[in-house]
């Protein structure tokens, strides 16, 4: 859970899950590259960037959710609430390829 609040624009607001997909290894800042997540609705199928991400006993999400890759950023340590839990190794997947999309990167 991390605190996206002050948000400007369009940008996702609110305290809510995300998803950090930095390497640990790089970099000294105390900054995480995070893909936040909101609730699932049926008109993001069509949306490359949208990964569908279902509750689990893993990820310990109440509902089902999407990852938003197209708004990936990178956020101060200071803004993380507590962990909630982990996606499994297809979700990463799916949010890798998805990202992969939003930054051009193949």
């Amino acid at each position: 859970m991390i605190n996206l609040n002050p948000s400007i624009g369009a940008e996702i607001r609110k305290t809510r899950p995300a998803v950090i997909v930095n390497d640990d290894e790089l970099g000294i800042l105390p900054l995480r590259i995070i893909v936040p997540l909101t609730d699932w609705k049926v008109q993001f199928a069509s949306a490359p960037w949208m990964v569908r991400i279902n509750p689990s006993k893993m990820n310990n999400l109440d509902k089902s959710s999407s990852a938003d890759c197209f708004q990936v950023r990178s956020i101060s340590e200071e803004r993380f609430v507590r962990k909630i839990g982990k996606l499994s190794d297809n979700d990463m997947l799916k949010i890798k390829t998805s990202l992969s999309l939003v930054l051009k990167i193949f």
